[in-house]
């Protein structure tokens, strides 16, 4: 059974760095595309970075690049999101997710299994 477990989420200040962790286990994801979600009260969930499990190519979403930066590390099954530079409207549940898309994909229909969420919370 496919498990995918965020952690690393809490109450920061702006300007502050945070460090997610995504351990998954279950099955062997090479050839999986690994990309965390985020959803903010009252909105709808959107994409943030993807990484091919592979090759560790990345694609970003424009709100947050050059600010995050998605990584893995094969040997401990785990994709982490390095969060610099937070702002405010960076306050979400962010999500963790694998999908055999093939591809680095930003649509959260291409994804296949889905983490719980940790919530990431940044004061002003």
């Amino acid at each position: 059974q496919v498990q995918l477990v965020e952690s690393g989420g809490g109450l920061v200040q702006a300007g502050d760095s945070q460090r997610l962790s995504c351990a998954a286990s279950g099955r062997t994801f090479s050839g999986y595309v690994m990309g965390w979600f985020r959803q903010a009260p009252g909105k709808e969930r959107e994409f943030v970075a993807v990484i091919t499990w592979s090759s560790g190519r990345t694609y970003y979403a424009d709100s947050v690049k050059g600010r995050f930066t998605i990584s893995r590390d094969n040997a401990k099954n785990t994709v982490y999101l390095q969060m610099n530079s937070l702002k405010p409207e960076d306050t979400a549940v962010y999500y963790c997710a694998a999908g055999r898309a093939g591809y680095l994909s930003s649509s959260s229909s291409q994804y296949d299994y889905w983490g719980q969420g940790t919530q990431v919370s940044v004061s002003s």
